[in-house]
């Protein structure tokens, strides 16, 4: 059983993470908002209850038995912020806060029944995948959409580290996952995008919004006349 403190610092290690490396105490500390004095104690007693590993000058990772932990809290977050969106009628900028209570509830039956009545989503609505009651966790083939080229026809599917007030600023777009767009502009000067959906109505990003987004390929390069 673990308290409700111990849970927050097991999930920010994990983002730290990501697919490999590891976590500092300034890393923690700076992502929880909290004094790395506190954090420091914190993750000793992490360590001692076998959930993660301390490596001199590197830093912290996550036993198998801490990425575990981290897996069932982000698979109770996402899946109250999908409950959230999509039963509740909350916008994706408003759900993160309310789903970082809920996801300290523990009751694992409760878990499941709301995966269930979700329809066993796979991806909550910022397009980042849900992991199952078994930690898998589902693969995509995603790129930035800053990488996209003048042409090409892509479909939002995630926003990576947005801020409340980023998806407030897409919403207002008209950005969501799963939109069809196509790359008509990129700018040289500071790397805009402007961007149209299949209604044919313009979009202009700006780079550093867009460089939160990924996306995966749709119908491919337009065919552009000679």
């Amino acid at each position: 059983m673990l308290t409700r403190s111990e849970e927050d610092h097991i999930k920010a290690v994990h983002a730290l993470l990501g697919d490999g490396g590891s976590a500092s105490t300034k890393d923690v500390a700076e992502r929880l908002g909290t004094k790395a004095s506190s954090v420091t104690v914190m993750l000793k007693k992490l360590a001692e209850k076998g959930l993660l590993a301390h490596e001199p000058y590197y830093g912290v990772k996550l036993t198998a038995k801490g990425r575990a932990a981290a897996l069932k809290l982000v698979r109770k977050h996402r899946l109250w912020e999908t409950f959230l969106v999509e039963r509740m009628g909350f916008a994706w900028d408003e759900v993160h806060e309310v789903a970082e209570q809920l996801e300290h509830v523990r009751s694992e039956q409760l878990t499941d029944r709301l995966a269930a009545y979700l329809g066993d989503p796979a991806f909550d609505p910022h397009g980042d995948p849900i992991p199952d009651r078994h930690g898998r966790i589902p693969a995509r083939d995603l790129r930035p959409l800053a990488s996209a080229a003048e042409g090409d026809r892509v479909r939002i599917a995630a926003v990576k580290d947005g801020s409340d007030a980023l998806l407030h600023l897409l919403g207002r777009k008209g950005i969501s996952i799963g939109k069809l767009v196509e790359v008509k502009a990129k700018q040289a000067f500071d790397h805009s995008l402007e961007l149209q959906d299949k209604e044919g109505r313009s979009i202009a990003l700006s780079a550093q919004a867009a460089a939160h987004l990924w996306v995966e390929s749709a119908a491919g390069r337009k065919t552009r006349n000679r």
